[in-house]
């Protein structure tokens, strides 16, 4: 029998947009986590029947999802599943509890003088993550062939119809991330004590706050965000930092019973490998380090294309012969792009004779903008490249160009051509971009890396780590960055680019699902 394997995310593989004539036009999904569990699949789906899970995001994909031939597949060929949740429950699932509370405590971005604030007006939000967590849930056990009909779905209008019923076994269910932490214990409610060959794996793509920090939560949702990952067979992290400070809340804060193995048990970390394990409720649940690189061969493949070639040949030619020092983020607070920018000041500032002679290029894709606190951040950056701009400028040197919008293949184009690669997030569960520009570099780029990133565990030995609030330090090592001889740029990066290709997403995922027994 061939094996299920369900992914379960709240962003999918497909977008729906409406075209001018009202019709509705598929396109792939972006983002890391999407393009790492694809790829990842790709290599496990010719012994697999694989199916996708995701929320409906716009009004577009949630007319895609009431149409009859929902779920028929996205542009790589994998089925996917939309589920049809409420706006108003989706929002608050989405917006207030996993952005505005989860992401801010494991990123620890709250201003704790001020927020968070949990009163009344976090409990119709709370009950909206638990709706929405119910109604992926539902949706796995249908898949899965447990019997179980969508009760939200059926009560409340959650979820999509229920697919057919299928026959129970060889069901491997692998649950993405902080929007998504309740899923696995309600999955292991529905299969009660049936003997089913159905396992579970969580992966953590975002950092894990240390205990003192996560007691910000309030006890009740702190204890059921844990026994929601704990009933899972499996659960995945980036770094071994990440998977530790887990290990740590579930003793301190749910007085489980938890053991360390290999390297942690000694005070060590792993790069990747079972790290330890978690005894609660009469489960045992397996903890790991999986650390996600690059599909080099695929990421090179779609550089040789014709629009990333055009964007080289333009963006060379506006830099004409100077130096390239690159970043590319999203435009949120973890990624720390307002002191990064403020570093590149004061390395003019303190070292006037890479003036003239260097460019920064500072892509950033827009992000969460029905979040207040990343609306004023993306004005600050703006704001911080102006006054760059107004300070250095000259009548035939750009000191900066700022992009504000999403350009994928002028991404790709600016780290080919990167001689530096700033990457300086405040917190970062691993980062593929720190990965990817060393894989595409024409000709070799130093990476500048935050020592809180989860690749600072991979890449360490071949980067310059900075801490990332110190601009002073960040401002030192792009100087050294510039400064390095063409050799040792090269062999640092041809090091980073080979380490990042080593842990390719299929190995990634397929190290998920042989510790669930495949």
């Amino acid at each position: 029998m061939r094996q299920r394997v369900l992914v379960a995310s709240n962003r999918g593989p497909i977008s729906y947009h409406f075209a001018t004539d009202g019709s509705l036009t598929g396109q792939r999904g972006g983002g890391g986590m999407i393009a790492g569990v694809m790829s990842g699949l790709a290599a496990v789906a010719p012994q697999s029947d694989v199916t996708w899970i995701c929320a409906a995001l716009s009004d577009a994909d949630r007319t895609a999802a009431r149409q009859p031939d929902a779920g028929t597949g996205d542009p790589g060929g994998v089925p996917v599943r939309m589920l049809d949740i409420p706006p108003d429950i989706f929002d608050r699932a989405y917006n207030n509890v996993a952005n505005s509370t989860l992401w801010f405590l494991h990123h620890l971005l709250f201003d704790t003088a001020n927020q968070p604030q949990f009163g009344r007006a976090f409990a119709p939000d709370w009950a909206s993550y638990l709706a929405y967590n119910e109604a992926f849930a539902d949706a796995l056990a249908e898949e899965a062939g447990l019997g179980k009909k969508a009760r939200l779905g059926q009560e409340t209008g959650l979820g999509q119809e229920a697919g057919p019923e299928r026959k129970p076994g060889g069901v491997r269910m692998l649950v993405q991330d902080y929007h998504l932490s309740l899923v696995p214990r309600m999955l292991r409610e529905r299969l009660g004590g049936a003997p089913h060959d159905t396992r579970i794996a969580h992966f953590w793509h975002i950092p894990w706050a240390p205990p003192d920090y996560y007691r910000l939560l309030p006890l009740a949702v702190a204890r059921a965000l844990l026994d929601g990952i704990l009933g899972a067979d499996h659960a995945g992290f980036h770094a071994a930092r990440w998977a530790s400070a887990f290990l740590d809340c579930c003793a301190a804060v749910l007085g489980a019973d938890v053991g360390r193995t290999g390297p942690a048990s000694t005070g060590g970390a792993a790069i990747a490998g079972t790290v330890g394990w978690v005894r609660y409720r009469g489960h045992v649940t397996e903890v790991a380090v999986h650390p996600m690189g690059v599909d080099a061969d695929a990421l090179r493949a779609r550089a040789r294309d014709a629009d990333v070639r055009a964007h080289i040949g333009a963006l060379g030619r506006a830099a004409g012969g100077r130096k390239l020092i690159v970043r590319v983020d999203r435009t949120e607070l973890s990624k720390n792009i307002v002191r990064g920018l403020a570093a590149y000041r004061e390395l003019l500032a303190t070292r006037p004779q890479w003036r003239g002679r260097v460019m920064h290029l500072a892509f950033a894709y827009p992000s969460r903008s029905a979040v207040p606190e990343y609306r004023a951040y993306t004005e600050q950056v703006r704001r911080l490249a102006r006054e760059i701009i107004e300070e250095f400028g000259t009548a035939d040197w750009n000191p900066l160009i700022l992009e504000v919008k999403d350009d994928y293949p002028r991404s790709l184009a600016a780290c080919a051509l990167a001689d530096v690669l700033v990457v300086n997030p405040i917190r970062d569960g691993m980062n593929l971009v720190a990965q990817e520009g060393p894989v595409l570099s024409q000709r070799g780029c130093a990476l500048v890396l935050s020592r809180e990133a989860g690749a600072a565990a991979t890449l360490a030995a071949d980067a310059l780590l900075v801490n990332p609030f110190d601009i002073s330090e960040t401002a030192d090592a792009m100087h050294r960055a510039l400064a390095m001889t063409d050799a040792e740029r090269q062999s640092r990066s041809a090091a980073i680019a080979a380490t990042s290709a080593a842990f390719r997403p299929a190995r990634w995922l397929g190290d998920q699902l042989a510790c669930l027994g495949t």
